[in-house]
């Protein structure tokens, strides 16, 4: 066996335990069937109300409901399938699977499965369970083996060029201007046009790695008739399918509606469908084609040899109309995809089966460097030609078991790619978000002092006399962390009113109108899930009456939230604080890297220096802090 047989063998290995471990994590929350431990544990809303009912694209039964009392945190968030169910008749449970198409508070809304609004939709109590969906863990699996498999054609290759057996090549591209980019967005622009197999894009923190990706695109749609546009989440298909729009690239996004951004719906298989000058006729064909049938089954096995004639022709007649149906729907298919320049979809929706038998020249992958390399693959799979763009130096894909993850399975083919095949790959250089002293902790720390500020951000700042940036210490203070017992999540409840304090104070003293009228957005950012629940709840508690006033612009959540945005102002809330220096995965630097790189005009940072500087990465900040004149103590701000 090859080595790169066995790294595939070894990557599937791993890929089992994370399904194993997924699972596991799912059952051991629902093992008991009792509603009261599902609600405990996070996996069902019980009872629900439910608000309204609607048809959305395609016909789909879309409904929102409403939970009657808070039942605290829950692991329920767009995409994800669940089942809604009532306990209608005789305490027996009756169920309908969907997607949700979002969840705000204590309202979810839903698209259902299925031909019809559910009987027992308006009898008994209603509740939603959170399901298991092993279907992208199978399509993982299938690509793996695909990839293995593959002894010849272009897919072999591909898979050792990404994986560093054999050297990418380069075409005889010639270089073009283009003007609306900066000189290292042009470079690898023309770099990844110029790659005969594999480019890659590496876009620190506001260096417009998606709008150097869009220029990418655009430029091939000038040699090519159509390409796949792919991200590991619907969030990141979304933004790029609306950047595509916006520069007059018409897009068809493939996906489940629910998982799709509304604004964006028009771009979906099903909506643009549903708009073809054909879908009245088709409607029309199916309607008639049930009619029949439904005429055919009202004979009743008893009857005369005129009877058996009249069901035969009426479901001969039936099955002739779904034919002709069934030959409209694949010309409206093939009509939507011919007039699409760009498809786009997540990496497991690109094994979707309207996408079966379809190769595309070249295959687009952002944010390659949050998917893990089983999933990378599947679009994989469909390519001629592979560009990836991302940044390993910020959050890493989402891994459930620990084991899988030190194994190797947090390592992404992104980073493989970006290691084995170096003269592939171009950074992109010059970030336009931040001011100088809140990139350059980040600059040293991961991109080699390679990043540079554009001349723009040296107007980045809320106020003239305000620092942009502050570390403030609170050692000494006795904030000390606990733990909540319901997620084991920890919080910090004295920093956390510290935390807002402080901000309370800033907006004070920048002004109400100031922020209004720019306006300026805020940002809070705590690695825990139990810091920002009661963040959250401070704020709505009211005691901070300037943040308050400010909710519309708030935004309070965890690092991984805030993957690939940016606030005028951001605070971080680190939270540990213990006599034994422990800061449990406050160690993944480079989730603290995306923290840290958000803000536009203000960055506080709030943490307790007697915990973190233990860890090699927190010291360094501490003695950048410290260097910089951006330190404070706990105690310059007694009065709050």
């Amino acid at each position: 066996m090859s080595k790169i047989q066995e790294e595939l063998k070894h990557t599937l290995q791993l890929l089992k335990k994370e399904w194993a471990a997924d699972l596991q994590q799912y059952q051991n929350k629902i093992q008991s069937t009792s509603l009261a431990d599902r609600k405990k544990e996070g996996v069902c809303w019980y009872p629900v109300e439910l608000k309204k009912k609607k048809f959305g694209f395609g016909e789909r039964m879309i409904v929102e409901v409403e939970r009657m009392d808070d039942q605290g945190s829950h692991g329920f968030q767009s995409g994800k399938s669940v089942s809604l169910f009532s306990n209608a008749r005789e305490g027996k449970y009756y169920r309908a699977n969907g997607v949700v198409n979002f969840v705000r508070k204590n309202i979810m809304v839903i698209t259902l499965s299925g031909g019809g609004w559910p009987e027992w939709l308006h009898d008994g109590k209603l509740g939603v369970d959170l399901l298991f969906d092993e279907a992208s863990y199978r399509e993982m699996e299938f690509a793996l083996h695909a990839v293995m498999k593959s002894s010849e054609g272009r897919l072999g290759y591909l898979r050792d060029v990404m994986l560093g057996d054999l050297v990418a090549g380069k075409s005889s591209w010639v270089p073009v201007n283009l003007p609306a980019l900066n000189t290292s967005q042009g470079q690898a622009v023309n770099g990844v046009m110029e790659a005969q197999d594999l480019g890659v894009i590496h876009g620190p923190p506001g260096t417009g790695k998606t709008t150097t990706l869009v220029a990418a695109v655009q430029l091939a749609l000038e040699y090519h008739d159509q390409v796949l546009v792919c991200a590991p989440s619907n969030a990141a298909v979304d933004l790029l399918v609306e950047k595509l729009i916006n520069e007059g690239v018409s897009t068809l996004r493939i996906g489940h509606p629910a998982r799709v951004d509304d604004q964006i719906l028009s771009q979906t298989l099903d909506a643009k469908i549903a708009q073809h000058g054909s879908y009245k006729e088709l409607k029309k064909l199916r309607k008639s084609a049930e009619e029949f049938k439904r005429l055919g089954k009202k004979y009743k096995r008893k009857f005369g040899p005129e009877e058996r004639a009249q069901r035969k022709k009426l479901m001969s007649e039936a099955s002739r109309v779904k034919e002709e149906a069934d030959h409209l729907e694949n010309y409206i298919l093939y009509d939507v995809f011919q007039q699409s320049k760009v498809v786009a979809t997540t990496l497991v929706g690109a094994s979707n089966t309207a996408l079966k038998g379809i190769q595309f020249p070249v295959v687009f992958i952002d944010e390659a460097a949050q998917g893990m390399e089983p999933a990378t693959w599947i679009p994989i799979l469909k390519g001629e030609r592979i560009i990836m763009a991302g940044d390993h130096c910020q959050l890493p894909p989402t891994i459930k078991s620990f084991e899988a993850a030190k194994e190797g399975l947090s390592e992404t083919l992104f980073e493989k790619a970006i290691k084995r095949q170096k003269e592939m790959s171009w950074m992109l250089t010059l970030q336009y978000r931040m001011p100088k002293m809140i990139m350059a902790f980040s600059n040293e720390y991961f991109y080699k002092g390679e990043l540079e500020a554009a001349p723009n951000t040296e107007h980045h700042y809320l106020a003239t006399e305000e620092p942009v940036m502050e570390f403030i210490d609170t050692a000494g203070s006795g904030f000390g962390e606990q733990i909540e017992k319901d997620s084991l999540s920890k919080l910090n409840m004295e920093e956390g009113r510290f935390s807002l304090a402080v901000l309370d104070q800033l907006i004070k003293r920048v002004g109400m109108d100031g922020f209004r009228e720019n306006p300026y957005n805020v940002g809070i950012i705590s690695p825990y899930k139990a810091q920002v629940k009661q963040l959250n709840e401070m704020v709505e508690d009211g005691d901070f009456p300037m943040v308050k006033k400010l909710d519309d612009l708030l935004t309070i959540d965890t690092v991984d939230g805030f993957q690939g945005q940016e606030r005028d102002l951001i605070l971080i809330s680190l939270v540990r604080s213990n006599d034994k220096g422990e800061i449990g995965f406050l160690a993944d630097t480079r989730r603290m890297n995306v923290a840290l790189t958000r803000a536009k005009r203000k960055l506080i940072v709030v943490g307790d220096s007697a915990t973190l500087g233990n860890h090699p990465f927190y010291k360094a900040f501490l003695n950048y802090a410290e260097r910089n004149n951006i330190y404070r103590s706990v105690y310059e701000y007694l009065e709050f």
